[in-house]
């Protein structure tokens, strides 16, 4: 790894991105996660400890790396304070350690009850968002009537903008929604003041830093959050996320110039099945005892919201498609191990429409949902991979599996995780 990386999942998030960047970050000067917010959740598992992670970069759990929350993240500030405190015995002084954009755009309470009542609104049509506001905090940002970190710093300007934008929520809530809308500006202005004092010294330019830090050649380890097929660009529209969860993000939400960034090797993080949380297409869906034994095997839980995991079989048309719009040049294969007791192994290698083989990704959701996996039928390995760190060790079907992903891919898998430790992987190449 002698240049920047970006590390991003290639599916409907829930790859196993936090444990992946946790194993690079020692290789790295900077940690930077660029969009979402604490609807994501990444996990890294230390000895008998597990660390939820869902606004800081997973490489603050190493010492000596600077991790950077930067400006197309939104940030709900109750909620990375208490996450900054159930690390702390880890991290200790976050000062020099964790850095805040003053860009970022801030999560209120009204955005959560804005989440909720859309949600219910919607009826059986919901997205299945993870009620965490993060929606509707980029709708007040691209409406121009968000709150910035850099706000805080002027109290008097951003009351103003408080009382504006909670007036504009609570006509919404009370002329759209029919609710009663209880909170108090005075409390959710001091509220928010109390909890900025925690972490004002945290904030910075974090454009300005990552652009010194490249142009010296400094290494960076870009960390994506959810997955590509959630952009809200190119995903599965309309149910996705509410940020560009792909590369393509990568520049609106970090304040860097393409040319700089341009230069990093991009790698995206595959479960070896796969899993989709909430509503949505999702042509490989297993709804029988087979994908009943992914998510118990695989304990395909939501580590933001608990809920079960729809879990199917490795989609090949779906990662072909994240493949070309990120860029990569590799991939890295995750939870390979949830496979391991299977007598057969399937994955989608194209689509039927009717009548048609499709090998292209669809646009339109309409399609996508009347789409019929083709399937390739692979041999399972029928043992255990559980822990695995040397590659000579595999069992000749996985080398199967690898080498038919490369080929409906065009690109290399370079790594395997065979367990949740962050010490249980192998490199290919």
């Amino acid at each position: 790894m002698d240049k920047s990386l970006v590390i991003l999942g290639s599916q409907w998030g829930d790859e196993g991105k936090g444990k992946i960047v946790d194993l690079l970050t020692p290789q790295y000067d900077y940690v930077v996660r660029y969009q979402g917010g604490s609807n994501a959740g990444h996990t890294v598992i230390i000895g008998d400890r597990k660390y939820a992670l869902h606004l800081i970069p997973s490489g603050i759990l190493r010492e000596g790396k600077k991790n950077l929350i930067t400006n197309g993240v939104v940030v709900a500030l109750d909620e990375l304070i208490e996450e900054m405190e159930r690390i702390r015995d880890v991290v200790g002084d976050f000062k020099d350690r964790l850095y805040i954009s003053d860009r970022a755009h801030i999560v209120f309470p009204y955005h959560k009850i804005l989440d909720g009542l859309s949600e219910k609104s919607k009826g059986n049509a919901k997205v299945g968002t993870t009620l965490k506001g993060i929606g509707p905090a980029y709708m007040s940002k691209y409406a121009r009537t968000g709150i910035r970190m850099a706000d805080l710093f002027d109290p008097p300007y951003f009351r103003e903008r408080l009382e504006n934008a909670m007036a504009e929520a609570k006509s919404i809530v009370e002329k759209v929604y029919g609710e009663r809308f209880d909170l108090s500006v005075d409390q959710v202005y001091s509220d928010t003041m109390r909890m900025f004092e925690k972490v004002a010294d945290l904030v910075a330019d974090t454009s300005l830093m990552l652009d010194q830090a490249l142009k010296k050649g400094e290494k960076v380890l870009f960390e994506g959050a959810q997955g590509t097929m959630l952009d809200i660009d190119m995903g599965t529209y309309p149910y996705v996320t509410s940020s560009n969860s792909s590369a393509l993000g990568l520049c609106n939400g970090t304040g860097v110039s393409p040319k700089l960034i341009g230069q990093a090797e991009v790698l995206g993080v595959s479960k070896a099945y796969l899993t989709r949380v909430g509503a949505g297409p999702f042509p490989t869906e297993l709804k029988d005892s087979v994908g009943d034994r992914l998510r118990e095997k695989g304990k395909e839980y939501g580590t933001t919201t608990g809920r079960p995991r729809r879990c199917g079989w490795l989609d090949l048309v779906a990662l072909r498609f994240a493949v070309r719009i990120n860029g990569m040049d590799g991939l890295i294969i995750t939870k390979l191990d949830v496979l391991d007791h299977f007598e057969e192994i399937k994955v989608a290698v194209a689509y039927e429409y009717e009548g048609q083989l499709i090998k292209e990704f669809p646009a339109s959701l309409k399609v996508l949902e009347k789409c019929k996996p083709v399937y390739k039928t692979l041999k399972g390995w029928n043992s255990s991979t559980s822990g695995l760190k040397d590659r000579d060790s595999l069992p000749e079907q996985v080398w199967d599996f690898i080498k038919t992903v490369e080929e409906e891919t065009s690109v290399p898998v370079v790594m395997l995780s065979t367990g949740p430790e962050r010490s249980e992987y192998i490199w290919l190449r």
